[in-house]
């Protein structure tokens, strides 16, 4: 059995996506690109220690610094201005990319409150794969008690794959836990 999520793409899920989908060649196989992970802090805007809060706590999840993302425009109805910092986004490639997608689908989507697998229409039709997580609770990483307020996030898988059909084979193989449509 291999032991990383890495080790086991190239020794089990290649082998098996040629086998299954007829490829020719390992470079053929789809694979995943990376994960971009997404926390929007809407009462950044009263609060900006709420702000370094949700970096932290995402730093803490990713295992890399999270960038600020910041308003494009003014809406005045949400009290925004342009240029005003909103939320934080991290992008993971590479191993982090691997260690954090293992431990998604392995330790955090099973944690989740009436969890039955995740929807297998969140492809967006060119083998990307996208699901919102409603707390950060989920991660082992991140301490109950030290939590000031539950955040969402965004979790987004960019692969290779030119098809859903793809995507969901690689993903499904990778671990990945969908519900069964109904």
């Amino acid at each position: 059995m291999a032991e990383t999520l890495k080790e086991r793409y190239r020794e089990e899920v290649v082998p098996e996506m040629k086998k299954r989908l007829g490829y020719e060649n390992d470079m053929e196989v789809p694979r995943i690109e990376k994960v971009v992970i997404n926390m929007g802090v809407g009462d950044a805007i009263d609060d900006p220690k709420a702000l370094d809060a949700a970096v932290s706590e995402l730093a803490l999840i990713a295992g890399q610094k999270p960038a600020i993302t910041r308003a494009k425009r003014s809406v005045a109805a949400f009290k925004v201005r342009a240029g005003m910092p909103i939320g934080c986004k991290v992008t993971l490639r590479g191993d982090r990319m691997y260690d954090f997608v293992d431990k998604l689908f392995h330790v955090a989507l099973p944690r989740v409150r009436d969890f039955r697998g995740v929807s297998p229409g969140s492809f967006d039709g060119r083998g990307n794969f996208s699901l919102g997580l409603k707390e950060q609770l989920v991660f082992p990483e991140i301490d109950y008690d030290s939590v000031q307020k539950v955040r969402g996030m965004d979790v987004t898988i960019t692969t290779t794959a030119k098809t859903d059909e793809e995507a969901r084979v690689l993903l499904t193989l990778m671990g990945l836990p969908l519900r069964e449509s109904a």
